[in-house]
């Protein structure tokens, strides 16, 4: 009986995990640890599963690939290659898509693909800008570009990785880091010619958040002027001026008054007063207007043409200050003399009432002023720029180096010279000691989040041992499809494993999953590996939706696109690879 009660506790822990994730109420990572905890204090998880979870390699594995990642980017290697993009891919979208898959596959089967789409998004919107081209018809392409390479090698993917070292865990033979290319290869042709015929014309037309701006007279300026004593102004609202309306799109930053800046109080709320200063945004024609108009003067005497304001596009990243706050807890003009002129979030541009809304990751702001505010707010690390990079100056005297340093990684693991984890550990250490990374940055490049949802994930997952719940449902499995064959019951677990991905972060799903299929195949007296790929696979090559994997929410705001498109584009493919694995998986490991 106890039993029981343990796999219905289990259950419910799952159940409330995986409601909270889709809702997106709390960050994935507390939830999972969350629901760990609950485990613990309900006694299904005790300290020795502790241990258990802790000493698993995979997290530490993941840790490692994510500083040599960042080696290759700081060091210029990735971004030396996507700024010859533009040169390479002409003015045709066809060629661009060509070009797109002949370097983001291969860099992205060797290293993280976050980074990678990360390094290329404003490549790809400064390429759309200069040719006409719509950004969204380039960053769909380059996340999904970016997966498909990343299913070629064990390193490729965290969630390959994760899987590779819970099965072994299990008793299971270790992955080996190409063992998986055959398939992975196979996705990757596929997937890159589906793109290039018929995905690209499923692709929308659409605008993305700065389409907003004004058509004419795009150059803006920042300057100040000074209302002074005796002004019919003086006791007016600033919203009623005819030159500060939302029709002239004039935007004051800031007011200040006695020397200081007025924060307490919203600028649509201020009364003008003697001697009150205005920055200001304009155009080089509306700054005319200003300066010919009564009641206002040139501050100090100076000329009216300012510092020249700077327009960007920016990304909220998952690990940004900024998410959970609103923007006006969030205090841009105060902070940093900056407005956020409006937010596009899943597929609408906000233009009224985005003060109030709380940011998400993926959210896209357009933020608008003077260039040294602009880079200020950049060197925070606060969100992606899609203007322009946001790393430092790239150490190109360790470009080298930091090439090598992962392709010895590499061949040490490939000739089991060492395991993927120690060769990912030592590897590591060395683009620090050599210089291509500052250990600052290290600590910075790991996605801790990402760990931290894993150990999570890796405690109710060993629950769910604990407690009997995976092989209960292993058994009804085995129950409902036991008369099929193999390959049915293997179609049926990568169909059921492709769907939590959507609708959740995948590497929960892959440390659910991987157990439950190991028991399936077990069950039914046949080999786990196949079952483990699909897994692995499954899990991976996420099309559908733009929350299921990381790379489709950093391009679901910049390229404007609807949730809609991802299912317009990302079912077909989806499909295509599910049949192509079912082919394969079986001829590359026999049940």
């Amino acid at each position: 009986m106890e039993g029981s009660v343990q796999m219905l506790i289990t259950f419910a822990v799952l159940a409330g995990v995986f409601f909270v994730f889709a809702k997106e109420w709390l960050p994935n990572d507390l939830v999972a640890l969350g629901g760990m905890s609950v485990l613990l204090l309900c006694g299904i998880l005790d300290e020795g599963d502790l241990g258990t979870v802790f000493s698993n390699s995979a997290p530490m594995t993941i840790g490692a690939m994510f500083i040599l990642g960042e080696s290759l980017t700081r060091t210029g290697a990735i971004d030396w290659i996507a700024h010859h993009f533009e040169k390479w891919a002409g003015n045709s979208l066809p060629r661009a898509i060509i070009i797109l898959a002949l370097i983001v596959v291969p860099l992205s089967a060797f290293m993280n693909n976050t980074p990678v789409v990360i390094v290329f998004l404003p490549v790809l919107m400064a390429f759309a800008r200069s040719t006409g081209l719509k950004a969204s018809k380039l960053l769909i392409p380059l996340s999904f570009l970016s997966i498909l390479g990343g299913t070629i090698t064990l390193i490729g993917t965290s969630t390959n990785l994760l899987v590779s070292g819970l099965s072994k865990q299990q008793g299971q033979p270790a992955f080996g880091i190409f063992e998986i290319s055959g398939l992975g290869a196979a996705y990757a042709i596929i997937g890159s010619l589906y793109i290039y015929f018929i995905g690209r014309h499923l692709l929308p037309v659409r605008d993305t958040v700065s389409s907003l701006l004004d058509a004419e007279d795009t150059r803006k300026f920042s300057s100040a002027v000074e209302i002074p004593e005796g002004s019919d102004l003086v006791g007016s609202r600033l919203i009623e001026h005819p030159l500060f309306s939302t029709r002239k799109r004039t935007i004051v930053y800031e007011v200040i008054r006695h020397g200081r800046r007025v924060d307490d109080i919203p600028l649509d709320a201020i009364v003008l007063g003697a001697n009150d200063v205005l920055w200001f945004r304009a155009t080089s024609k509306q700054l005319a207007e200003i300066q010919s108009a009564s009641g206002l003067r040139k501050k100090g005497g100076e000329g009216m043409q300012g510092e020249e304001i700077k327009t960007v596009e920016a990304i909220i990243g998952p690990q940004s200050p900024l998410t959970g706050k609103s923007v006006k807890e969030s205090n841009f003009r105060q902070r940093y003399g900056i407005v956020v002129a409006a937010v596009h979030r899943k597929g609408v541009n906000v233009t009224m009432g985005y003060r109030d809304m709380r940011l998400a990751f993926g959210d896209t702001l357009l933020l608008e002023g003077p260039v040294r505010n602009i880079v200020r707010l950049n060197k925070e690390g606060s969100f992606l720029s899609l203007n322009e990079t946001t790393i430092s100056p790239p150490l190109k005297s360790r470009m080298a180096v930091a090439v090598i340093i992962l392709a010895a990684v590499v061949l040490s693991s490939a000739l089991d010279f060492l395991s993927i984890t120690s060769a990912a550990i030592v590897g590591a250490v060395l683009v620090i000691l050599t210089g291509c990374l500052e250990l600052r940055n290290a600590y910075k490049a790991i996605e801790w989040n990402v760990l931290f949802l894993i150990y999570g994930m890796l405690g109710i997952g060993l629950a769910m041992q604990n407690s009997g719940g995976a092989e209960w449902i292993a058994n009804a499995v085995v129950e409902a499809l036991g008369g099929y064959e193999p390959l049915v019951i293997l179609a049926g677990i990568y169909l059921l494993t492709l769907i939590l991905t959507e609708l959740v972060t995948n590497n929960a799903v892959a440390i659910l999953m991987t157990p439950i299929a190991i028991s399936v195949a077990l069950a039914i007296g046949v080999s786990p590996r196949p079952f483990l790929v699909a897994i692995m696979f499954a899990a991976s090559a996420s099309f559908i939706t733009p929350i299921g994997y990381q790379t489709n929410t950093y391009v679901y705001g910049a390229g404007g696109y609807r949730f809609w498109d991802f299912i317009k584009v990302g079912l077909p493919l989806s499909l295509i690879l599910w049949i192509t694995a079912m082919f394969l998986i079986p001829r590359f490991w026999p049940f």
